[in-house]
Formats: structure tokens, C-alpha cells, sequence
């Protein structure tokens, strides 16, 4: 009998080591997982219509990964470049014309006009920095643009495995789980119904603060307001920063160009209407999904965003809606 337990601790101290040792392998690439298999999940009912036409499950999951690609990557090339043709002709309207640097003195100006007395901000000092931080950084930048698309690929990688064995993966887990089938079955769909509301509500609050930016950007006179809203529907999906990367420049070139009134009308509209919009929609719409207090799930994104950084977006809910499954399995089968 004491040989039995003590293989039974050997085993159990074996497999605790191992899976501390995975999880360390794993680390670097934890959240390219995280959202391969959340892609995986939002993607799902594209895959399961191509394998219900007798297509391969390696096709099927082949032909899904083309489709994502193709959704997210062509928008993505065409906004850039649109961008990149508006930046050539703001560069030979500017540095051309060789008014760039009244043009960047009046900017100055102009904020100091809006600073309260006893502070002043030297712009010309301000590019400066940020010149000698490009060219001390560039080397850092460079790895990063390295590691984000390396990084991309193993995203295509998981989902394209995520798809194509996710089924069995799940089978496995059941197996595996000593919950009973029906309770993981519940965490199972708990967690997918909370990745879809999350992933699906926040693209489309990004969608609404696009076309309200647009809107703004139009009604105050911005030129080419179409493509700056498709540049903050983007941006509304960097937390913290959001659509003022697009408004705050947008707000200082209308002051620095004497049109003060719409500048003022800019200002409050991105405050007002597209700033809080955001804190509105978000926990309406990820909070209905998945049946959880709009105010956990506002607090849950917060505070995920500030832990993990952007993936918390996504991490922060999840965590939420696990713990409410788990109490909804405790008080019905183990209270």
C-alpha cells in the first residue's frame, strides 16, 4: 500500500513540475494564444459552414483563415494607404512650400495662448525630444515592428490549429475535467458567449466612434473627415488613447489656423459625444452578452487593461464571467 502512495505523490509532484515548466515555455507566446483561440471562436460559425459542404477540416479551417485575412488585412492596407498619399501631399504642402516652420511656431503659439499664466510650452524643444527619441529608439522600434509581425504569424498559426483540432482539444478537456460534462459544457459556452460579446462589442464601439469622429470632423470643417474616421475607429481600440490621436491634432491645427469657434465645437464634440459614448456602450453591450453587472464588466475591462495591458480588454471579462459560471455551478451542485 505505501508504495502505491508514494508513486502517487511522485506522480502528482512530476506532473505539478512539468506544468510549471510549460507554462514558462508558453509565457512569451500566452497572449498570441489567448487571442488565437478567441479569433478561433468568433470565427467558428464560418468554419462550421465550410465544413458542413464536405470540405477537410485542414481546408475548411484554411479557407477561414484566407477569409480573415482578407477582412482584416485589406482595410487595413487601404486606410494606409490613404494615409500615406495624404501625408505626401501634406508634406509637399508644408515642407515644400517652406512655411514649416511659422506653421509649427504658430501651433506653439497658440497653445500658449490656451496655457494659464506662468506656463509656457517650447514646441520647437518638444520635437526636438522626440526626434532624439526616435534616433536613440530606433533600434527598439525596429524589433518591436520585427516581434509585432512575427507575432501575427503565430496568430494566423493558432487559429488556423484552433479551428482545425479545436474540436478534439475539447473533447480532451472534458475527458480530462472531474467536472461533470454538463458543468464544463456550461463553462465552455459561458467563455465563448463572453469572448463573442467582448470581440463583437468592441469592434463595433469602434465602428460608432469612426462614424461619430467622421461626423465631427465634417460639421467643424476638417478636410477628408471620411478618412479620419476610419483612422479613429481604429484608434479607439488603444486603450487610454483612443480617438484623441485623431481629435487632439485636429483641435490644435484648427487653433493654429485661426478658427478658434470651430476648434472649441471639435473640442466638445470628441469630449462629449465620442469620449463618452465609449463609457456607455461598452458595459450596454459586453455586459448584456454575457449577463453580467454592466459595472463588473466596466470594472473587469479597467481593470484588465491596467494589469495585462490591451489584451485585459478581453482577459478582464473573462475572468469575471469564469467566476460567475463557477458560483452558479457551486450553488446548484456542491452548496
Amino acid at each position: 500500500m505505501r508504495p502505491k502512495i508514494i508513486e502517487r505523490y511522485f506522480f502528482f509532484g512530476l506532473l505539478f513540475t512539468t506544468l510549471i515548466f510549460v507554462f514558462l515555455i508558453f509565457r512569451p507566446f500566452w497572449t498570441v494564444l489567448v487571442l488565437g483561440a478567441s479569433f478561433s471562436i468568433i470565427l467558428y460559425p464560418v468554419y462550421e459552414w465550410l465544413n458542413k459542404k464536405y470540405l477537410p477540416s485542414w481546408l475548411a479551417s484554411l479557407l477561414t483563415l484566407f477569409f480573415f485575412i482578407i477582412v482584416l488585412c485589406i482595410p487595413l492596407f487601404s486606410i494606409g494607404s490613404i494615409v500615406f498619399s495624404q501625408s505626401q501631399d501634406l508634406y509637399h504642402s508644408v515642407i515644400k512650400g517652406g512655411n514649416v516652420f511659422p506653421f509649427i511656431n504658430s501651433i506653439g503659439d497658440k497653445i500658449n495662448q490656451i496655457l494659464p499664466s506662468g506656463l509656457s510650452f517650447d514646441i520647437n524643444e518638444k520635437i526636438s525630444t522626440f526626434i532624439s527619441f526616435l534616433t536613440n529608439n530606433l533600434a527598439n522600434i525596429f524589433s518591436a515592428t520585427v516581434s509585432a509581425l512575427f507575432s501575427f504569424v503565430l496568430l494566423l498559426l493558432a487559429i488556423f490549429y484552433f479551428l482545425k483540432d479545436g474540436k478534439e482539444w475539447r473533447k480532451t478537456i472534458l475527458r480530462l475535467s472531474p467536472l461533470s460534462n454538463t458543468d464544463d459544457e456550461k463553462i465552455i459556452a459561458k467563455l465563448s458567449q463572453t469572448i463573442n460579446g467582448v470581440m463583437k462589442g468592441t469592434l463595433f464601439i469602434a465602428l460608432i466612434q469612426g462614424v461619430l469622429m467622421a461626423i465631427g470632423l465634417s460639421l467643424f470643417g476638417v478636410q477628408n473627415a471620411a478618412i479620419w474616421g476610419v483612422v479613429a475607429a481604429i484608434t479607439s481600440l488603444i486603450p487610454s488613447v483612443g480617438t484623441a490621436m485623431v481629435s487632439v491634432p485636429a483641435i490644435i491645427f484648427l487653433f493654429a489656423t485661426n478658427h478658434i469657434f470651430p476648434a472649441i465645437g471639435l473640442a466638445i464634440w470628441s469630449t462629449i459625444v465620442v469620449g463618452t459614448i465609449d463609457n456607455f456602450l461598452t458595459p450596454y453591450i459586453i455586459g448584456s452578452r454575457i449577463n453580467i453587472p454592466p459595472f463588473l464588466i466596466l470594472f473587469s475591462v479597467l481593470g484588465g487593461i491596467a494589469l495585462l495591458g490591451p489584451v485585459g480588454v478581453l482577459i478582464g471579462p473573462l475572468t469575471v464571467s469564469l467566476l460567475y459560471t463557477l458560483t452558479e455551478i457551486y450553488q446548484s451542485e456542491f452548496k
